[in-house]
């Protein structure tokens, strides 16, 4: 009998408490699973400490799925002997921005039920503030980091119908933002949407050209950018 895979939400910041964001049933599967497979090891028992003992965290067992793993055959094994772990993200909801996807897609081709639960998502919550339509959106991850590419691909989605949304490291964030007003038409709608649920959160959603009227200071905080 094949198992199950739990698709975790984690927090936006882990320094905020789960509660508010993570209902019970989330609490409820940790316990439920036999092994965690995560990004790191670090996050992986962040993660745990939320829900387990010590010493329950302690005896996980513990896989990893980053951007350095070439082939998530393996950790589909304990799956196909009919165990239960769950996935998680280093932020938000596993499979967007991260390779979590094509672990879900060999647990399908496996035959192995895949099971989600609810948890906040910057991409979404993003759009929701952002006050850009969200009948026909794309999410494109990251974009070109050598300008001349990066600028060549922003005028390539300004040109494109409905609303596109990014994101960027945090370190860079200032520079997207000043290359987004340099680079965008005066009448092109942008959003922009940093520290989303934490206490420092702020939304922004103007014209390129109010854009450039106004003052909107970007440290090393994690973004998520949008155009319409």
């Amino acid at each position: 009998m094949s198992g199950k895979l739990y698709l975790l939400p984690n927090l936006l910041d882990e320094s905020l408490p789960a509660e508010p964001f993570l209902p019970i049933s989330v609490s409820e599967a940790v316990h439920r699973i036999q092994g965690l497979i995560a990004e790191s090891e670090k996050m992986a028992r962040r993660y745990l400490r939320r829900f387990l003992s010590h010493d329950e965290m302690a005896k996980m067992p513990l896989a990893m799925l980053n951007e350095h793993s070439k082939d998530p055959t393996p950790l589909i094994q304990p799956l196909k002997r009919g165990e239960t772990w769950g996935l998680i993200s280093d932020a938000g909801l596993p499979c967007l921005a991260d390779p979590g996807a094509d672990l879900v897609w060999l647990a399908h081709q496996n035959g192995i039920a895949v099971e989600t639960f609810v948890g906040p998502s910057s991409i979404v919550m993003a759009l929701q503030l952002s006050g850009f339509g969200g009948q026909q959106f794309s999410f494109h991850g990251y974009l070109p980091r050598e300008v001349p590419d990066l600028e060549k691909k922003v005028r390539d989605l300004e040109k494109q119908p409905g609303t596109h949304i990014w994101i960027e490291a945090p370190y860079r964030s200032a520079k997207m933002l000043d290359l987004l007003k340099q680079t965008l038409k005066p009448t092109t709608r942008l959003c922009v949407a940093a520290n989303l649920t934490t206490p420092n959160q702020k939304v922004a959603s103007q014209t390129i050209a109010k854009w450039k009227e106004k003052s909107f200071v970007l440290e090393k905080e994690p973004v998520v950018f949008l155009i319409g």
